[in-house]
């Protein structure tokens, strides 16, 4: 697979479940981090039908925008005239082990383990923050591959430990 070349945002896809909770922070860190340089979206297997409002609250806490935000099938985005994906990165346990759909120009994948804040007993704005804290470090992580220089090495390094 050839991602996009030096200066071409970067289509990434983030999985879940039910595209609530864990997804929908991700795709919001991504697209406030990553603008310009990346387009961030969500997407789930079995999708809730709505975001969880714990999410929402921690994103505003975050100070990022969450207009638009909606939780959705992952079929939408395997459909003629979805985005091409140049990056899909499962973040919840589960959804890495279902079958995905087969991604229009094969891109690149990953899978980012990370605990399901809306199953915490207890603290749900502590596992809401931990799970965010969780996706932002591996999001800055993520941008400072080398996407522009050497994309092939990005790419390897997109599993990695440091992510």
């Amino acid at each position: 697979m050839e991602l996009q070349g030096a200066g071409a945002a970067r289509n990434v896809l983030f999985l879940c479940t039910g595209n609530s909770a864990r997804s929908i922070l991700a795709e919001a860190i991504l697209n406030a981090r990553g603008a310009g340089r990346f387009r961030a979206f969500s997407a789930g297997s079995r999708p809730a039908g709505r975001v969880h409002p714990a999410a929402l609250r921690q994103l505003e806490q975050a100070g990022l925008p969450t207009a638009g935000l909606r939780s959705k099938g992952w079929d939408e985005f395997a459909a003629p005239g979805a985005p091409a994906m140049d990056l899909i990165i499962t973040v919840c346990d589960n959804a890495a082990r279902e079958p995905c759909p087969v991604w229009p120009g094969h891109p690149a994948a990953a899978h980012w383990s990370t605990p399901d804040p809306a199953a915490a007993a207890g603290d749900l704005a502590g596992a809401f923050g931990d799970a965010y804290a969780l996706l932002d470090r591996r999001i800055t992580a993520l941008l400072a591959l080398p996407w522009d220089t050497d994309p092939e090495a990005a790419r390897r390094a997109l599993s990695g430990p440091a992510l």
